[in-house]
């Protein structure tokens, strides 16, 4: 995981973050198996933190807000990870250049 001082900057943040991501890797990766998209010999995935958490929004660096909004970009991807391959004709490298929501960016 690629948690960068300058979009995170307080480390309950950067572990809240990390704890989500590990959290959600043990829920989904096993869906990504049975569907034969992976073997068993991939260990991990990386996850890369690209824009910062909006201070105004979420005061608290290990909000219940901030840990509900992490989670649910992170099931996001594993969603786009896990759909079909060609939706509306786009493949899936196409349609993921740009960011989950308005406020927020993630990889």
């Amino acid at each position: 995981m690629v948690l960068p001082k300058k979009q995170a900057k307080r480390s309950v943040t950067r572990s809240l973050i990390r704890h989500q991501a590990r959290e959600a890797l043990r829920r989904h990766a096993p869906a990504l198996q049975a569907q034969g998209q992976v073997g068993a010999d991939v260990d991990g995935w990386v996850l890369r933190l690209r824009a910062p958490f909006d201070k105004q929004q979420f005061p608290s660096a290990a909000s219940e807000a901030l840990k509900a909004l992490v989670r649910q970009e992170l099931d996001e991807l594993w969603r786009r990870l896990t759909s079909p391959a060609s939706e509306g004709g786009r493949s899936r490298k196409e349609s993921s250049g740009k960011p989950l929501s308005a406020a927020r960016g993630a990889a």
